[in-house]
């Protein structure tokens, strides 16, 4: 009889183990998405030469361009984002914020399927406390940037 509880004392340690196992990968597995998700940012270049995983979620930021906005009869728009160098396909449902415009800078989070980025909220500034410091580098680079606080 000794060797029965010896047994479940065992197989009581052995599922605790497991537990804690599986709580420390899922915890990681949360915290890396995380880490991955919400601040990956890609240029549309960088989305060309380094493509994401599918769906994998991801910010993409650059300039409308110009002669790009197609709405549809919903509230599904479609426009392009480039860094003037690449452009990737965009499609968004929702209400786009106000400064949004052909020219001007933004920031989509989302996930590509099927070479279209389709993002879940459309972020549009002028200036650059919002737009990320790696699409200011990327449009001075090519020279269409010009700083917020210079009268064009």
């Amino acid at each position: 009889m000794a060797g029965m509880k010896g047994l479940k004392k065992q197989r009581r340690v052995q599922i605790i183990l497991l537990a804690f196992v599986a709580l420390t990968v899922s915890t990681g597995l949360i915290g890396y998405a995380m880490k991955d998700g919400i601040n990956f940012f890609r240029s549309p270049t960088q989305v060309m030469t380094d493509p994401p995983r599918a769906g994998e979620v991801f910010r993409i930021g650059g300039l409308v361009e110009e002669g790009s906005i197609q709405r549809g009869q919903s509230e599904t728009i479609s426009f392009r984002v480039t860094d003037t160098n690449e452009t990737i396909p965009v499609r968004f449902t929702g209400i786009l914020p106000d400064l949004f415009s052909e020219g001007q800078g933004m920031v989509g989070t989302g996930s590509m399927q099927d070479g279209i980025f389709i993002a879940t909220e459309i972020l549009a500034k002028h200036d650059e406390t919002y737009m990320p410091a790696e699409v200011i580098d990327a449009l001075k680079q090519q020279g269409v940037y010009q700083d917020a606080n210079t009268d064009s």
